[in-house]
């Protein structure tokens, strides 16, 4: 099947304006049905009342559950919705009952707020946190990860595509790993849903965290959790409320049986509805066909970056994700990113330097230009981002200014949209 990139642009209100949107890895750009969704919603409550529009559209909130489950290969009782994968991620990793010297293995592309958390964690519960060695391309070296399990390890955290690494670790080996040892294994799916195809099962998770704001192009403010059904029961939310528990004497309680014992009552309806509308658009669109044009995309920007003088791409990994890193030889992060933006409509990132890169650190590389591309992007896009990097880079006068920018974009895309889909 070939992906009907008109479609999405035509669909994708941002794609009107001549902006090239390379942020994906940050926020993607909604398709209108879900910010008309949200819009509707919210128009409903200002009319009738937040608790009577969320009684109304109860069956769209059904379907978020549904769309979320069907995204992952899992089932509705095993998803809870939250306001973000950093909540989802904790929600678990909390729940754990930790003991002084219980072990956690990780490794060293592993998100920073994960890592804040593990060692927050050490210093309240004296956990001890390992990092398994890289292979050599930097994903996690799955034997080693093996190599580290023993009689105290309780968790195995893995980020799926690291933020600023370009590499896809190798989940499967991992979850093989966890399954062999009988140890749950949380992975962060916060860059990969949307992006690639995702099966829990073949993957062998014990838990999946995940955004809505990134490749599943949601609003921002949702994110979504699975738990694999024998261990919901086993993890004991750190915050309950009338969601997530049900009052049943004056001194008891009793918690919900399924994933949304990891929620709480009050949330925004509007933005889950629209989570809900994403996730089943991406999977009308067809989540092996994004991964496929993403991947081309991304090939491209890499081979063209790597012949762009100056510039250096930070990549690592065999298999590689929609992101893409670089650094200039001496231009910083932060002003190419903002001249991207201001001169030449460009969204891109600023992407700090994880801790564990210490080749970089060591040469004094502490923030990187990250540019991540979806299925709605064009190889006009790429063009355009190489051409504005080559004048940035030997100082040129901006000849492609915001306006002519829009203007020449809009005036070549039908042509270049023609040629590659």
């Amino acid at each position: 099947m070939v992906m009907d990139a008109d479609r999405l642009r035509a669909e994708t209100p941002g794609c009107q304006s001549g902006l090239v949107h390379l942020n994906n890895a940050g926020a993607s750009l909604m398709a209108a049905p879900v910010s008309q969704a949200v819009f509707d919603h919210l128009a409903l409550e200002q009319s009738i009342g937040g608790y009577e529009a969320a009684a109304r559209q109860s069956h769209l909130i059904d379907q978020a559950y549904q769309a979320a489950a069907d995204l992952v290969g899992g089932k509705r009782s095993e998803i809870a919705l939250l306001d973000n994968a950093t909540r989802a991620w904790q929600a678990i990793f909390y729940a754990m009952d930790w003991q002084p010297g219980d072990r956690v293995v990780t490794g060293h592309a592993e998100y920073n707020s994960n890592m804040i958390a593990f060692r927050h964690a050490a210093d309240r519960f004296g956990i001890e946190v390992v990092l398994a060695d890289d292979d050599g391309n930097g994903a996690l070296d799955p034997s080693a990860l093996e190599a580290l399990i023993d009689s105290r390890t309780r968790l195995i955290c893995v980020s799926h595509m690291p933020t600023n690494d370009g590499l896809i670790n190798p989940v499967e080996e991992i979850g093989a790993i966890a399954r062999r040892h009988t140890i749950p294994f949380l992975l962060d799916a916060c860059q990969s849903a949307g992006q690639m195809p995702i099966d829990v099962g073949r993957i062998g998770c014990t838990m999946l965290s995940a955004t809505g704001r990134k490749y599943l192009r949601g609003p921002r403010g949702t994110g979504f959790l699975w738990i694999r059904q024998d261990w919901i029961e086993r993890l004991s939310p750190h915050v309950l409320d009338i969601r997530s528990a049900e009052w049943v004497a004056v001194d008891d309680y009793r918690i919900v049986d399924n994933a949304t014992r990891f929620e709480l009552w009050e949330s925004n309806v509007a933005a889950h509805i629209g989570f809900g509308v994403a996730c089943r658009y991406a999977l009308d669109t067809g989540v092996a066909d994004i991964w496929a044009r993403i991947k081309t995309l991304s090939n491209t920007l890499r081979t063209d970056l790597a012949a762009l003088p100056g510039f250096n791409l930070r990549d690592r990994g065999r298999e590689k994700s929609g992101i893409v890193t670089f650094s200039h030889q001496h231009l910083p992060a932060e002003t190419i990113v903002s001249r991207l933006r201001n001169e030449w409509s460009i969204n891109t990132s600023v992407s700090a330097t994880q801790l564990t890169r210490t080749e970089l650190i060591e040469q004094g590389i502490t923030q990187l230009v990250r540019a991540s591309v979806h299925a709605y992007n064009t190889h006009e896009d790429i063009n355009r981002l190489i051409h504005a990097l080559n004048a940035l880079a030997t100082d040129q006068p901006d000849h492609h200014n915001r306006e002519s920018g829009r203007n020449s974009s809009m005036g070549a895309k039908q042509d270049v949209l023609n040629e590659e889909d």
